[in-house]
């Protein structure tokens, strides 16, 4: 087991389902991503912290970075969203804006790779 197994093992219902989704996007667009837990939340690094999530009361936290969250912005509000600098709140009782993450992540992977 790894240490986001160890950290979804801990959750179960809607915010593991959703970890458990945003997981499978990350890995999938990101595949030369490392996993680790960085803050206490699962993290992926490639060249750099490429993403974060965690979970919270009512939502699971996405965590791409000031640059991630503004490159989805207008789509997060006209969502009806809630988000800030860096933070990405994506509630429980919804399903998770697949197309939007995966966006966000190839966006976040592209930015990241030509750091390298």
């Amino acid at each position: 087991m790894t240490d986001i197994d160890d950290y979804l093992a801990d959750h179960s219902g809607p915010h593991r389902e959703h970890m458990d989704a945003l997981r499978e996007i990350i890995t999938r667009l990101a595949p030369g991503a490392t996993e680790t837990l960085a803050w206490g939340m699962p993290t992926w690094k490639l060249h750099g912290n490429l993403i974060h999530m965690a979970a919270a009361k009512h939502h699971v936290g996405l965590y791409p970075g000031a640059d991630g969250v503004a490159f989805v912005s207008e789509e997060l509000a006209e969502r009806g969203f809630r988000f800030s600098k860096g933070t990405i709140q994506l509630p429980v009782d919804r399903p998770i804006p697949v197309d939007l993450v995966e966006r966000l992540v190839t966006f976040r992977v592209a930015q990241q790779e030509a750091k390298a």
